[in-house]
């Protein structure tokens, strides 16, 4: 029998649209004969809804998909999600939605942060991806730095800058932060797709930038730009064990001085050289990386390892996201398809992983 799976995207953060891109790859290429998708969309308020198919998404910023506001039919209680209307449906009213398992493509803030892996462990509903304190602490920078360190990782210099502080004593906080020589890379300590993160060439940028960040999270960070390139894995969990893809490449084109959110989706003046131009004992060294890091935060499911590798061969972990862009040209899915897996294998390994699982929480 066909489980159901519900896709859940969109969502209060602002990767909304980049999660409705994802979604959008996702139910095209599902596995039918394995699996019965259903898409269920979260507005930008948060309102819940059952849309049909990805048709439903309407124009969002830049053009890219959004989730429509107009609406909210679905509903969850302790046994699991409802429909409590019908439209642009074509499940009856205050049914059912009978969901087997949950692909959460929610990136960023309210979704890959532990928030909804937290509801669905109170609805008892397996899902796709790491658990909550996994989810918790790989959106988390500061925290995550850390634990990677104590893992005997390298980490970008840095400091965290809370918005209290900033307010409170904004030139002592600049004096530190540019006790960091420049440039400086200063981002959000919990968001994704490179949103509020600018480069930082000297101490005249840095308040404005500060104030960017604090717009997307009131904790921001300021790190020492690292000169290298950029290599990242994929990690994918295969009966239990964390399984390291082939390493990629970016790289980013004039006029972007790193990867940004326009060089990532929207105006293509990034590329990507899948495998990358490594020697095998380098590779092998940032794949094992890769692994590590996974272990380190108790991830599951899946995740994408970004690095820097400086001239002299010196490995940096800039993050770990435990919920990638899962477009069909997202790093992650073709850095699995240069491994050996395409898409809608993918798909289907990652609810399996999740069907074949306990859950998160302590009994």
């Amino acid at each position: 029998m066909k489980k159901r799976v519900a896709i859940i995207c969109g969502g209060r953060s602002s990767e909304h649209e980049i999660s409705c891109i994802s979604a959008s790859g996702v139910i095209a290429a599902i596995d039918r004969k394995e699996f019965d998708p259903i898409l269920i969309g979260i507005s930008k308020s948060g309102a819940w809804i059952l849309l049909k198919d990805a048709t439903d998404f309407v124009g969002g910023e830049s053009g890219l998909p959004s989730v429509p506001e107009n609406r909210s039919n679905v509903s969850f209680r302790s046994n699991g999600f409802f429909a409590d209307s019908n439209e642009s449906s074509n499940v009856s009213p205050n049914v059912s939605l009978s969901v087997d398992v949950v692909f959460p493509l929610l990136h960023g803030a309210y979704g890959e942060d532990g928030t909804i892996q937290g509801l669905l462990e109170m609805l008892n509903i397996p899902y796709v991806g790491s658990g909550v304190l996994a989810s918790s602490v790989a959106m988390d920078k500061t925290f995550a730095k850390p634990i990677y360190s104590d893992f005997g990782m390298n980490v970008a210099d840095g400091i965290t800058v809370h918005q209290r502080d900033w307010r409170e004593n904004k030139s002592l906080e600049i004096a530190k932060i540019s006790a960091l020589g420049f440039p400086i890379f200063i981002k959000p300590a919990r968001s994704g797709s490179s949103r509020g993160t600018y480069k930082v060439k000297d101490a005249s940028q840095v308040e404005s930038a500060i104030d960017s960040a604090h717009k997307f999270d009131p904790k921001a960070m300021a790190e020492a730009a690292i000169v290298g390139r950029e290599i990242e894995c994929a990690v994918l969990e295969i009966d239990g064990k964390p399984e390291a893809s082939v390493l990629g490449e970016i790289k980013v084109n004039p006029p972007h001085e790193f990867y940004d959110f326009d060089a990532k989706y929207l105006d293509g003046s990034t590329s990507f050289e899948i495998p990358a131009n490594l020697p095998a004992s380098l590779t092998e060294r940032i794949r094992s990386a890769a692994v590590a890091a996974f272990s380190a935060l108790g991830c599951e499911g899946l995740a994408r390892v970004d690095f820097f590798l400086t001239e002299d061969g010196k490995i940096i972990i800039n993050e770990l996201n435990t919920m990638p862009g899962f477009t069909p040209r997202s790093v992650f899915p073709m850095l699995w398809e240069a491994s050996g897996k395409n898409y809608s294998e993918l798909i289907s390994q990652l609810i399996k992983s999740a069907l074949q699982r306990s859950q998160n929480v302590v009994r």
